[in-house]
């Protein structure tokens, strides 16, 4: 059994999105009780999230759009200004302690505390761009993770997928350019935030690192799986990154209200092993997995106990 980490900071609870908002608390709670209930959170290793600092969030984001977010959070504004993003009074200390997770993730496997790790966080991040927060997400968590990697542990490359229903715009944004990081991104096509065409490649020293996927309404297995099989495969094993990272969105899972994709909990099962597969091949099992979206509310527990026991092992 390999030892898979979870990181989960009860502050995300107190993220307020409103009454009736898809994005809501009972999320992380969900996650957090199917683990518990069906004795997972026993073979899982906590993992204390330390909150993200100015200097964590500076590694993707602009000076003035980390103030913009601590400014309109004490303003007790309802709606970040940069987009469609409800916030709360303790908006940005949630926002901080989910990109703060994804950091402590990558230390601890970059420790070989463990092989690696699973992030429960609420607000969700992909949607969000240096300068801008949008889709429900302030901080780009996954793109934290990213820089992280490569600042303090040394990380040559590093390899991002995205399985979530919706396009990761803010995070192919963060990396168009950069040719030391893969993104791999299957979604549904024409859906918010209407990104993530084929002919979306990257530019400049990032050409070629930008592998987008998309597919209509109804796709399920064979579309996504398969595009893992023929596309992301052979790419990632050209690439040899030092770490992989997932925006693990469960929206894509069939019957959430904000997706039309038909995934079932053993295809987001196989999509894990496929991943783990490959890391442990090319880089020491390092895998860090980071909550996106998922809005029905057992769907995404279901979906999410069969990711995590892919990551076990089991």
């Amino acid at each position: 059994m390999q030892h898979t980490a979870i990181l989960a900071d009860p502050i995300a609870q107190k993220h307020d999105t409103g009454p009736d908002h898809p994005e809501q608390a009972a999320r992380y709670t969900a996650v957090i009780n199917r683990m518990e209930a069906t004795g997972l959170s026993h073979d899982l290793c906590p993992v204390p999230v330390r909150r993200a600092r100015d200097e964590d969030l500076l590694l993707v984001h602009t000076p003035e759009y980390v103030a913009l977010v601590e400014r309109e959070v004490a303003q007790h504004r309802a709606y970040l200004s940069t987009g469609d993003t409800s916030i709360s009074p303790h908006s940005d200390e949630a926002a901080r302690a989910a990109a703060g997770a994804a950091v402590s993730a990558v230390d601890a496997v970059f420790s070989g505390t463990v092989t690696n790790a699973f992030c429960v966080v609420r607000p969700p991040g992909h949607h969000a761009s240096a300068d801008c927060g949008m889709g429900f997400c302030l901080f780009n968590n996954v793109a934290i993770a990213a820089r992280h990697a490569q600042r303090v542990f040394g990380a040559e490359r590093v390899a991002i997928v995205d399985w979530d229903v919706h396009h990761g715009n803010g995070t192919q944004d963060i990396f168009y350019t950069d040719g030391s990081v893969l993104f791999f991104s299957t979604h549904q096509w024409p859906w918010y935030p209407g990104t993530g065409e084929r002919s979306e490649r990257g530019a400049g020293a990032g050409e070629g690192t930008t592998i987008n996927c998309p597919f209509p309404a109804g796709s399920g297995r064979n579309e996504i799986l398969g595009a893992f099989r023929d596309q992301f495969v052979p790419a990632v094993q050209n690439f040899r990154p030092d770490l992989i990272l997932i925006s693990a969105g469960f929206d894509s899972r069939v019957g959430d209200p904000l997706g039309l994709f038909t995934l079932r909990d053993y295809d987001f099962a196989d999509l894990t092993v496929l991943i783990t597969d490959l890391a442990a091949n090319l880089c020491a099992g390092r895998v860090v997995s980071i909550l996106e979206g998922g809005y029905n509310l057992d769907g995404l527990a279901r979906a999410c106990e069969a990711h995590v026991r892919a990551l076990l092992g089991h």
